[in-house]
């Protein structure tokens, strides 16, 4: 395959490049992309820095890791490779910590398995902006695919990146105070990466722990590496058959979360990050803004004002929330998708520390999660109510839509005045009464994605049958 003929196939999203595996995600593709990825580095870092490389648990994926670390020794780069499969906030953190050129972390975080992806963390820890990936993708056209040439596995060695995220994570929970709560702890690896070290950092604050579906499966049991109520059935059962004080999760790459209540409720993104803000505040006496995304819950501006904190907005996808992050104290900082980062810690979603934040919260109050989250909620002057809506809409009919909004944004939505129109990411309609709803299209599929926050179910309902309706009233052009 010559250089540039299947260039189109490489698009990076918010968070990397993925593709389905032997169609666009080929050995020929990942070379070309760790050359693009190469021709950046040589700009950024000098080569007495290593490049680390981390990969999940999907299938090839540790193929794919090696191949991309032959391409690079073959460009004089020393290549640190896990020596096993990580989580990606573990190959983030060890980043930061060895002085790196930065990391290449093959997953395709919580998609289906036939999926693989590559994503490049630089060596602040965090996902790349904006500016470095665009500079990849321009590389990309003029990168060779070729094999790299062999004698050059000197440069190339295996180490293990969990002792000193470990040791890092030790320092950002109150361990003691875990220990004396002897939690009893149901714990569903989903056949991730999080496996040997959720249940190590568990079982080492002293937590009472069983643990189901710790080992590689690249199918992950016929479901989808994702911490949500349809794949967390049987944590939920277990839960309540033993009443367990809570239940922990996390996606493929482990850098988001899961979160079971003691009752068998799925906690919400939204709602763990509202509990995580009250307790980093209450409990552990912390200070700093607290960042959302602009389809992240509006409870947070409600508890950031009564706690005088500063509240940001960020677009959609966890390298702008990690930006914030490099440029000012951020408290907690997340997205309704499920992930977020604290205080003190690195600007990239950990799943697994926030799933032991929710450990220690109970530690601390004593009290059932359920009655934390009922508390907080009231606190933040909830309830609200979120719902998304995927609308299947072929492009052109996204982009009729989307001019619609933009050139004659309404002025009310199901009878409710639209006081503020945002464009940082999308369109999102404040609403008067303090709902909002937000458009927004996806860069790889068909869909128009509607999310809409307001404050009664009912609400919730006539708001998302006249979006519903208001967008399927929109033609494209010469239809």
């Amino acid at each position: 395959m010559s250089a540039g003929s299947n260039s189109k196939a490489i698009k990076f999203g918010t968070d990397g490049w993925r593709g389905i595996i032997a169609d666009d995600f080929t050995f020929a593709n990942v070379r070309r992309v760790t050359r693009a990825i190469a021709s950046y580095l040589k700009t950024a870092y000098s080569q007495d820095r290593p490049v680390l490389i981390g990969y999940d648990t999907r299938f090839l994926a540790d193929e794919f890791a090696q191949t991309a670390a032959e391409v690079l020794a073959e460009l004089g780069w020393t290549v640190k490779i896990v020596d096993r499969d990580c989580p990606t906030p573990v190959i983030a953190y060890n980043a930061r910590h060895l002085n790196s050129a930065g990391a290449l972390m093959f997953t395709a975080s919580h998609n289906p398995a036939p999926y693989c992806g590559i994503k490049y963390i630089p060596d602040y820890a965090g996902p790349a902006t904006t500016e470095i990936t665009d500079t990849i993708v321009a590389n990309i056209e003029g990168a060779s695919d070729a094999p790299a040439s062999t004698g050059n596995g000197d440069r190339i060695s295996t180490f293990d990146p969990k002792p000193e995220y470990l040791k890092f994570i030790y320092t950002l929970l109150d361990v003691e105070r875990i220990r004396s709560a002897k939690l009893k702890v149901k714990y569903d690896a989903l056949y991730s990466t999080s496996r040997g070290y959720l249940d190590e950092v568990l079982m080492h604050c002293g937590c009472e722990i069983e643990a189901f579906h710790t080992y590689r499966d690249v199918l992950f049991g016929g479901g989808m590496p994702e911490p949500k109520g349809e794949q967390l059935e049987e944590l939920v059962a277990a839960v309540k058959r033993d009443h367990a004080d809570l239940g922990l999760a996390t996606d493929g790459d482990s850098d988001r979360f899961g979160i079971v209540d003691e009752q068998g409720n799925v906690l919400t993104p939204n709602t763990v990050l509202l509990l995580l803000a009250r307790h980093l505040v209450k409990n552990k006496g912390k200070n700093g803004a607290i960042v959302r995304t602009v389809a992240t819950t509006h409870l947070l501006d409600n508890f950031a004002a009564k706690y005088g904190l500063e509240i940001h907005e960020t677009a959609v996808g966890f390298k702008y929330v990690g930006q914030k992050m490099r440029e000012t104290t951020v408290l907690i900082g997340g997205e309704e998708s499920g992930g977020l980062s604290i205080i003190d810690h690195i600007p990239e979603k950990d799943g697994v520390l926030a799933d032991m934040l929710v450990a220690e919260a109970i530690a601390y109050a004593g009290k059932p999660l359920s009655q934390l989250v009922t508390e907080v909620i009231a606190e933040a002057g909830g309830p609200l109510y979120n719902k998304r809506l995927d609308l299947h809409l072929e492009n052109p009919h996204k982009e009729a839509v989307l001019e619609s909004f933009t050139k004659n944004p309404p002025s009310e939505v199901a009878g409710i005045k639209v006081k503020e129109v945002g464009r940082k990411d999308g369109i999102k309609l404040y609403l008067e009464d303090g709902s909002w709803v937000l458009l927004r299209p996806s860069g790889t599929e068909p869909l128009m994605r509607v999310y809409m926050e307001t404050n009664s179910p009912e609400k919730e309902i006539q708001i998302a049958q006249h979006m519903d309706r208001v967008i399927h009233q929109i033609q494209p052009v010469g239809v």
